[in-house]
């Protein structure tokens, strides 16, 4: 963050200096809520969780460093202190069941990246760009954060930090050395959007789709759109500098023109769009190849991440770099050169005996899960005449609501339709029972199918049956935590090696 005394981050978070004797000291270090991790001269959040609550570790942070902990009541050691929000006054959360001193702390923390970012930006010509989106926001974020950077320092959240606190603890990362600050905003309900785009206000906002992630808490895909427009109506107007980008293949999503001041960049596969994809393929790894047609030429991209539905989020990557001065060329440069940098998304990687596991076991939700069982079914067609045997690994949706059934029924019917070799589903209740009877309705697979009951079982499977040259898809919402699956595969890699030399 831009380096300030306690004294002003006392003011700018509204709180009390605590056994400070030097009100002037410059906080010039991290922002860090693990105490582990707090550098010298930096700033501890003390926040109650559900085991550990970080005042406890006020002093270690301290000791390690720390010029001052920011806290809801005294610690002992310099600290800036808070008062609890009421129960009924309490900050925003989207994950986080904070109490009154949680929230206080985070309302604090929010303050004061509101205040950094808004200083850089006036004084160092910070720009900030917010993504959002039903799936395919960290994606984003990991190629936007590549194609942004020839053109300056770049700070982008590692993995998903998009909530109350990754959010503005990302923001804090940026200081007078930073270009761009890149960031996701994740949405539990109304209002959510808009209050992390108040925390560090964007300059350029893209809108990816609107699908069915957390349909269970928002109720319609209309009432999504309500949430994540809120991103376009927090810019500035197009006289301001303010774009919004919008991808013009999501009906929900390009009506959000209507909402901002901004100027609107529609990108996509429409021949409308004013940033398009045209002459698209595939390789043999599910990596797209297309021309990217701009209002400043054409260039070719060639995508080294997996999936076809990285056309739009490289896309939407590309309108951005354009706003921001970066040639087509440099463009396409970057995308080729850039990999998922988040992990267990789209994780793809080869065993010593060829079978290639794809762990895309971060999180999940119907749109997401398609697109990763198309990309599966493509990576797997390696000639004409011969294909690769495909597994799918898939856990429990989360947050879907009353349409939890149906759609986990429709996933297990598109792996039949796909002709996924097998499924493996591991079970967690009514939802994924209902994706196993979907497959068998559609197809009649039989014991191509499988429903065990946890990950053990459906690593001794895998272990039992893959074979080389097999392809393996890992794929649940993240509560399931399906990637020790993935984790056990790749892990026996290591074995296969000493095999191989014995």
């Amino acid at each position: 963050m831009k380096s300030l005394t306690l004294e002003q981050i006392c003011r700018i978070v509204g709180g009390t200096l605590h056994d400070v004797p030097n009100a002037s000291l410059l906080v010039d270090g991290s922002v860090e809520f693990d105490s582990r991790k707090v550098t010298p001269g930096g700033l501890f959040l003390a926040l109650p969780g559900a085991r550990v609550d970080g005042h406890d570790h006020a002093a270690a942070a301290i000791a390690s460093g720390a010029a001052a902990v920011l806290a809801a009541r005294p610690v002992g050691v310099p600290a800036i202190v808070v008062d609890p929000i009421p129960h009924d006054g309490r900050a925003m959360a989207l994950e986080h069941d904070l109490d009154g001193s949680g929230a206080a702390v985070l309302q604090a923390l929010a303050a004061l990246a509101r205040a950094s970012v808004v200083e850089l930006t006036e004084s160092s010509g910070l720009t900030v760009v917010g993504v959002t989106g039903s799936s395919g926001k960290t994606s984003t974020k990991d190629l936007l954060a590549s194609v942004l950077a020839p053109l300056g320092p770049v700070v982008a959240p590692p993995g998903s930090f998009n909530n109350e606190l990754g959010h503005p603890w990302t923001a804090l990362r940026a200081d007078e050395s930073t270009d761009f600050l890149v960031l996701e905003l994740s949405a539990r309900g109304v209002g959510h959007v808009a209050a992390l785009a108040a925390t560090a206000p964007p300059r350029i906002g893209v809108v990816l789709n609107v699908g069915t992630a957390h349909l269970g808490e928002f109720g319609s895909r209309e009432r999504i759109a309500v949430a994540k427009g809120e991103l376009v109506e927090a810019l500035p107007s197009a006289a301001d500098g303010g774009v919004a980008v919008l991808n013009a293949d999501d009906r929900l999503v390009l009506e959000m023109r209507s909402r901002t001041a901004a100027r609107v960049v529609t990108v996509g596969l429409s021949p409308d769009a004013d940033i398009r994809a045209k002459n698209v393929s595939l390789d043999a790894d599910a990596r797209a190849r297309y021309t990217l047609v701009a209002p400043g030429g054409e260039v070719d991209i060639a995508l080294a991440v997996h999936g076809e539905h990285q056309i739009g989020n490289s896309l939407a990557a590309a309108a951005v770099a354009l706003e921001c001065g970066a040639t087509l060329d440099q463009i396409a440069g970057s995308l080729a050169g850039s990999t998922a940098a988040s992990v267990r998304r789209m994780d793809v990687r080869t065993r010593t005996d060829g079978v290639t596991i794809v762990n895309d076991s971060y999180n999940a939700n119907p749109d997401s899960m398609r697109a990763a069982l198309k990309a599966l079914v493509s990576m797997s067609r390696s000639g004409a005449d011969s294909r690769r045997r495909t597994w799918a690994v898939l856990g429990e949706m989360a947050e879907l609501g009353s349409e939890s059934i149906i759609e986990h029924d429709s996933i297990g019917r598109l792996a039949v339709r796909l002709d996924v070799s097998r499924l493996i589903i591991v079970e967690s209740g009514r939802p994924t029972r209902a994706m196993h009877q979907g497959a068998v309705m559609e197809g009649s697979w039989g014991e191509e199918s499988m429903l065990v009951p946890d990950d053990a079982s459906a690593i001794a499977v895998l272990r039992s049956e893959v074979a080389p040259g097999d392809i393996v898809l890992v794929k649940a919402s993240q509560s399931v935590g399906l990637w020790s699956v993935a984790d056990a595969l790749l892990g026996d890699d290591a074995l296969l090696g000493d095999d191989a030399q014995q």
